[in-house]
C-alpha cells in the first residue's frame, strides 16, 4: 500500500515534497481523487500560489470536505505553507473565498516595514507542549500568516514584523507555515517524526531573543549551467568547465548553503529551454530551496521547471521583451515563486543612454509586442533618456543593451508581481572586484521585496559589504567553484564580522 498520498492543489512544488519523502524512505503518490483523501493512511497537503486558486481546485475536485473531515478527526496529515493557511476560514489574499474552516481564523498579510514576501531562514521557537516540532531554523516563502495560535493546538512561532504561527500540531496533524521539505536536515527530521509518530529528542522548546535581521541573510552558490555542466567566466564570456551541477549542489548544501541558483547561460541565446533533466537531478540530492532560470518565455516553461524540482523561477530577457510575463507567473504560481533577474551595466551619461535606447528599438525591428509591453518599455526608456542614470539593463547574456534604467525596471517588475530581485552587475561579474554597492543601494531603496546581490564576490568582506548596502542575500560562484572558499568558511567569517547567519547543520 502507498505509504503517503500527496494532494495535487494545482500550484505546489510537488517535486521538492516528493524528494523529501523519498529521502525519508517512503513511497508517495500524487492525487486529486477524493477517495484517496478519505482512505490514505498518511496525507500531505502542500501548496504554493494563492489561497483562492488552491481552494478553487480543492472544491472543484471534491477534496475540500474529505480533507476537512480527516483533519478534524486527527488522522495523520501534514499541511505545508499554503496548506496551513487553507485550514483557516478565510484569507486577506482572496477576499470572499472560504477556506477549510478547521480553525476559526483569518490569514493576514505581513504589515509594517519588512520585505514581503518573507523569503529565507527564520528561527522556529516551539512551545513546551509541542511533541513533533523542535527549535531550529526553517525556510519560509510567504506573504501571509496566521497571527495568533488557535485554541487546542500546540504551536511554534517565528517573528517577521511581529510574531506569527510558524507551525502547529494536534495529535497526528502537523501544519507548517515554513517548508520542512526545504529546511535541510532539520526539516527532514521533522518529516520523519511526523511519518513515524515520533517525539522530538531533546525535550527543549527554546527561547527567542531576536536577531538583527529576520529572515537571516542568505549565502547562495550559483551554478551557471551549459549543456548539463557548470561553467564560469568573466562578464558572461570565456566560459570554462566547473563541474557537475548535482555533485556541486550536494556539496554546497553540506557546507551550509542556504539556497542554490541554477542559471542556464546558453538557454536564451540559443533559443532553447532550460535542461529540465539537470533540474531533476539536482532536486534529487537537494533539501534546500532551488531557483532556476534561463530560457523561460511562458508560464508553461516555468511550470515544467517547478514540476522538475525548482521552487522559484527567474526571468530576465523574456520579461524585458514582454513585461506581462511577470504578472502571468505571479498570478499562476505566486510572487514567492517569481524572481526577476536583472543584469545591469554601467552607463556614463544621458547621451549614451539615449543612443542605446534608439539602438534597442532598431535591433528589435518589426518584432510585434503586446500593447501593454510596448507601452511599459516606451515609458521606461523615456525615463532613461531623460536622465543620466548610472545603470542600464542588458539582456541575452549581456550582448544586448536595452536602454532601460535598471532601478526603474526593478521597481516596475515588483509592481507587476515579482517577489524577489536577482541583481547582477555585468561589469563586476567574474572579476572578483566586489559587488557594485551603489547599484545595490539604489535598487534596495526602490523595491519592497528581497534582493539578491550578484557579480564580483571574492572575499567574505565583499559579501558583508553587499548586505550592508541593502541586499538580503549574496550570490557567488567563482570563489566556491575554484575552491578559494567553502560555504562554511564564508559563513564563519561573516559571523566573525558580526553578521547573523545560519550556521552549517
Amino acid at each position: 500500500m502507498t505509504a503517503v498520498v500527496v494532494i495535487r492543489t494545482g500550484t505546489a512544488n510537488l517535486a521538492s515534497v516528493l524528494a523529501a519523502l523519498g529521502r525519508a524512505g517512503v513511497e508517495a503518490r500524487v492525487t486529486d481523487d477524493p477517495r484517496d483523501a478519505e482512505g490514505a493512511e498518511r496525507l500531505v497537503l502542500p501548496g504554493v500560489g494563492s489561497f483562492g486558486a488552491a481552494m478553487h481546485t480543492l472544491n472543484a475536485c471534491g477534496l475540500a470536505e474529505p480533507l476537512r473531515r480527516r483533519i478534524l478527526e486527527g488522522r495523520p496529515t501534514l499541511a505545508v505553507c499554503l496548506g496551513l493557511q487553507l485550514l483557516a476560514e478565510s484569507s486577506d489574499e482572496s477576499p470572499g473565498v472560504g477556506g477549510l474552516g478547521v480553525i476559526p481564523a483569518r490569514i493576514a498579510r505581513f504589515s509594517g516595514r519588512v520585505r514581503v514576501p518573507q523569503l529565507g531562514w527564520n528561527r522556529v521557537v516551539a512551545s513546551p507542549d509541542c511533541r513533533l516540532i523542535e527549535p531550529g531554523w526553517a525556510y519560509y516563502a510567504n506573504s501571509y500568516r496566521l497571527e495568533a495560535p488557535p485554541s487546542g493546538w500546540a504551536c511554534a512561532t517565528s517573528d517577521h514584523a511581529g510574531p506569527f504561527v510558524g507551525a502547529m500540531e494536534r495529535g497526528r496533524v502537523l501544519a507548517c507555515q515554513f517548508h520542512p521539505e526545504l529546511s535541510g536536515a532539520w526539516g527532514g527530521r521533522l518529516i520523519g517524526r511526523w511519518l513515524r509518530g515520533g517525539h522530538r529528542s531533546d525535550g527543549s522548546y527554546g527561547t527567542y531573543e531576536g536577531t538583527a535581521r529576520t529572515p537571516l541573510p542568505r549565502v547562495i552558490p550559483c551554478l551557471d549551467v551549459r549543456d548539463g555542466r557548470i561553467v564560469k567566466g568573466v562578464r558572461f564570456a570565456d566560459l570554462r568547465d566547473a563541474g557537475d551541477p548535482a555533485e556541486r549542489a550536494a556539496l554546497y548544501e553540506a557546507q551550509g548553503a542556504d539556497e542554490i541558483v541554477i542559471l542556464d547561460v546558453s538557454a536564451t541565446p540559443e533559443g532553447r529551454r532550460t535542461a529540465v533533466e539537470t533540474v531533476r537531478r539536482v532536486r534529487g540530492v537537494l533539501s534546500i530551496p532551488l531557483t532556476v532560470g534561463g530560457g523561460v518565455r511562458a508560464a508553461d516553461d516555468a511550470a515544467a521547471l517547478l514540476d522538475a524540482g525548482a521552487d522559484k523561477v527567474s526571468v530576465n530577457t523574456a520579461a524585458v521583451e514582454r513585461p506581462a510575463l511577470i504578472a502571468e507567473l505571479a498570478e499562476r504560481f505566486g510572487a514567492q515563486c517569481t524572481v526577476l533577474a536583472i543584469d545591469a551595466a554601467g552607463r556614463k551619461n544621458a547621451e549614451d543612454t539615449e543612443m542605446s535606447a534608439e539602438g534597442a528599438e532598431t535591433e528589435r525591428g518589426s518584432e510585434p509586442e503586446p500593447p501593454e509591453s510596448a507601452s511599459a518599455l516606451r515609458a521606461l526608456r523615456s525615463v532613461s533618456a531623460a536622465s543620466a542614470f548610472s545603470w542600464e539593463v542588458v539582456t541575452r547574456s549581456g550582448s544586448h543593451r536595452t536602454g532601460l534604467d535598471a532601478v526603474a525596471w526593478a521597481r516596475r517588475g515588483c509592481e507587476l508581481g515579482a517577489g524577489e530581485v536577482l541583481l547582477t552587475s555585468f561589469d563586476r561579474d567574474g572579476t572578483r572586484e566586489g559587488y557594485d554597492l551603489g547599484l545595490l543601494r539604489a535598487v534596495s531603496a526602490a523595491v519592497p521585496v528581497p534582493l539578491i546581490a550578484s557579480g564580483g564576490a571574492d572575499t567574505p568582506e565583499h559579501l558583508k559589504h553587499a548586505l550592508d548596502a541593502g541586499a538580503d542575500a549574496v550570490l557567488a560562484a567563482s570563489i566556491f567553484h575554484d575552491g578559494q572558499h567553502t560555504v562554511a568558511d564564508v559563513k564563519f567569517a561573516l559571523a566573525a564580522l558580526g553578521v547573523d547567519v545560519r550556521m552549517p547543520d
